[in-house]
């Protein structure tokens, strides 16, 4: 498990960012889903950060266009929230969005992004824990791939989870390309 771990954050070195004077530009923004709202009815800060990560590089003139990846089904839509978010909160245009509704999964989002929306130079953005993953996905598809962090929430009860979520997550990440599963939505 600890030998996949250092396997993907051996391929993603030096492909994050946090300082968006650093990134360099690129086409498409490709922003992983999450849900815009806690089990207690608040905002969710991921969600809140990834936003405000996305909006920023856009106003920087680091990307042209957006594609707003996540889960759509019966009464919950991450990608209609997300492009709600950016155009009404953040000021970005609605005609650079793209709604992916099937990125249930990161390695279903890479692939969408690739496959469907035919983008290769793509800016990945989530947290870092999770830009990790994508990356080593996008990678590992041969896409030209960076990945913006967006601020991470503080230390508390969620984000201990996340981390510990994210590091077996990522040793499935190797499992699936080792034995070139595919996830499908």
């Amino acid at each position: 498990m600890i030998l996949a771990n250092i396997w993907v954050f051996a391929l993603t070195n030096g492909r994050t960012y946090t300082k968006i004077s650093k990134i360099p530009p690129r086409e498409t923004a490709l922003v992983l889903g999450t849900s815009p709202k806690m089990k207690s009815g608040l905002s969710n800060p991921y969600f809140t950060s990834r936003m405000n990560a996305t909006a920023l590089l856009y106003h920087h003139g680091k990307i042209k266009k957006i594609i707003v990846s996540g889960e759509k089904s019966a009464g919950y839509d991450e990608p209609a929230a997300m492009k709600n978010f950016l155009v009404y909160q953040e000021g970005v245009p609605e005609n650079i969005i793209i709604e992916d509704p099937k990125g249930f999964k990161t390695q279903i989002s890479i692939k969408n992004c690739l496959e469907v929306y035919k983008q290769n130079d793509v800016i990945i953005v989530s947290q870092g824990f999770h830009n990790l993953r994508a990356l080593f996905y996008a990678r590992n598809s041969n896409m030209n791939a960076l990945g913006f962090d967006a601020q991470d929430v503080s230390a508390n009860q969620s984000f201990y989870r996340n981390q510990s979520r994210e590091f077996l997550a990522r040793v499935l990440a190797v499992v699936y390309y080792v034995f070139n599963i595919e996830q499908h939505s």
